[in-house]
């Protein structure tokens, strides 16, 4: 039941602990230290990056979901790791109050994996990822040892991790100059030593590091107040480089989001029947290859409104060939409603077609994110690949779900290919292989190619402080010997099938997006 995740990959773990509270993680992990064995922390498993499997000992967080009251002094809350995302967003606006970091799974995916990969999603624009909303971490060290680790506290003392990192690594890494991706907006890969270096936070560090590093058994997450008026606009552009122009002019004009569907995308969108078919597509002239979906935001009426035709008019600019603006609830749900008609069409494809996000995350300077764009389309029609393209064109960072053909017996060659093809083209351009859902196994043993021989030797440094003995996730941000990004594919037909009820259970869940669902309570008493 823990062999999978939301990504491609499959490793049957060793075991699965469920832990019901911080005591059962401090005796867990003393438990595993003395035996040397691996924990893979986990919330609900929507890891796109192979992060949240493993074959070691599954740590399955999500029964640790309290919600604790909304501090109104502080815009603050605390929860356990395994609280889902919109369930506290939801406690916030029942105060007045939101958690402004929402990506697309914020249905099912958890606090603690948000944490744990330094989340984002389309508003990140505006409100940053979710490393700039943590205000504390309770954190259980390799030695069983557990402490809050706080922005607005020194660090607690007495913590063996902690002290080998300020003794051995922390001196190295406020003075290096060669550890961030330059011009790149968001950015979830390697450790957080920047951001780190910047503010000499260790939160910063510890957020983003995908539980190699410490297993979180508490969040305290700051928040924002809501939104009074919102309002969209719909852009229609020929080309992507015009879309590229446009959203850096959304940018400058305040958009809290600017989401980019390529042509790719909206093909896919336009082939749904007509029982099914978006009413957004109708206002698109032949000949778009690219909009953009952006978002303002006022304190009343009016200010949503001007926002909103300030931001038309920068789409004109730009060489929008349609632009329109949506002010009502019901008129912004019907052009945003686009933003989400693939992936339904996806799923109804030719059964030998896959969907699989290998390349789904790459992060680019914002003026190179036309020729990344331009780059996978090369790629994909190259190896004679469909695939799909959006993401947050803001940021510059794309999504793409590549369509493989599984009847070809040269599938798996075409999925390394496209894959190496894409790491070159992303370091070349000065980008990231994530932006928003972390390394796992899949990009980890690619790092040394987009990052300094410098950084990537920091990463291991950082690593050995806070967990000497390996057991913590291991080879996430930190490769292993003779580590390979893509191991077991859960869609190779030649892989030894699960047993049938758990090839059930994982597919209702996949379908149904019920990744809330504990696993194993999908278990038969007869099992």
């Amino acid at each position: 039941m823990y062999a999978e995740a939301a990504g491609i990959g499959r490793i049957v773990p060793a075991a699965v602990a469920v832990p019901a509270d911080a005591d059962d993680v401090v005796t867990l992990v003393r438990w595993a230290a003395e035996r040397s064995l691996s924990l893979v922390p986990r919330g609900s498993g929507t890891s796109m990056g192979n992060g949240a499997i493993g074959p070691g000992v599954i740590v399955d967080l999500s029964r640790m979901n309290t919600i604790g009251p909304v501090d109104l002094h502080s815009h603050s809350i605390k929860v356990g790791p395994g609280a889902i995302r919109n369930d506290v967003n939801h406690a916030a606006i029942e105060s007045g109050l939101r958690f402004p970091v929402d990506p697309s799974s914020g249905a099912y995916c958890t606090i603690g994996g948000m944490v744990s990969t330094n989340a984002a999603g389309a508003h990140t624009l505006r409100f940053g990822s979710t490393r700039d909303w943590v205000i504390a971490l309770d954190c259980v060290f390799d030695d069983g040892s557990r402490a809050t680790i706080s922005r607005l506290a020194p660090l607690p003392k007495g913590i063996p991790a902690l002290d080998r990192f300020i003794a051995d690594v922390d001196p190295r890494l406020v003075t290096s100059d060669a550890l961030i991706h330059t011009g790149v907006a968001k950015d979830s890969s390697g450790y957080g030593i920047a951001a780190y270096a910047h503010t000499r936070k260790l939160i910063d560090l510890l957020v983003g590091s995908e539980g190699t590093l410490a297993i979180i058994v508490g969040v305290q997450v700051g928040l924002a107040p809501l939104a009074r008026k919102r309002s969209s606009v719909l852009g229609a552009f020929t080309s992507i480089d015009s879309a590229v122009v446009a959203a850096v002019k959304a940018r400058h004009a305040g958009a809290v989001a600017c989401e980019l569907l390529e042509k790719t995308f909206l093909d896919v969108a336009a082939s749904a029947g007509s029982e099914s078919r978006v009413s957004a597509l109708d206002d698109l002239p032949s000949g778009t290859n690219a909009v953009l979906l952006a978002e303002v935001e006022g304190g009343n009426d009016k200010e949503s409104e001007a926002a909103a035709g300030q931001l038309a008019r920068a789409f004109n600019d730009a060489g929008a060939t349609v632009t329109r603006v949506a002010l009502g609830p019901s008129e912004q749900h019907e052009i945003w409603e686009l933003r989400h008609a693939a992936s339904p069409i996806l799923s109804r494809l030719d059964p030998a077609l896959k969907s699989m996000q290998f390349i789904e995350d790459g992060a680019v300077p914002a003026d190179r994110l036309a020729d990344y764009v331009r780059g996978v389309r090369e790629t994909l029609d190259r190896h004679d690949v469909k695939g799909v393209i959006f993401g947050h064109a803001g940021d510059a960072h794309v999504h793409v779900n590549p369509l493989i053909d599984m009847s070809k017996a040269d599938w798996r060659q075409k999925v390394d290919s496209i894959l190496n093809d894409v790491v070159d083209l992303t370091a070349s351009l000065g980008g990231t292989l994530s932006g928003e859902h972390g390394d796992g196994r899949l990009r980890t043993p690619l790092l040394a190619r987009t990052w300094t021989p410098e950084a990537v030797e920091l990463f291991a440094d950082v690593k050995r402080a806070f967990d000497p003995r390996g057991i913590f996730n291991p080879g996430v941000k930190v490769p292993l010997d003779k580590q390979v990004p893509l191991g077991d594919i859960k869609y190779d037909p030649l892989l030894p099938p699960l047993p049938p009820h758990v090839r059930r259970a994982l597919d209702s869940i996949t379908e149904k997006r019920a990744y809330t669902t504990f696993r194993l309570s999908l278990i038969p008493e007869s099992h």
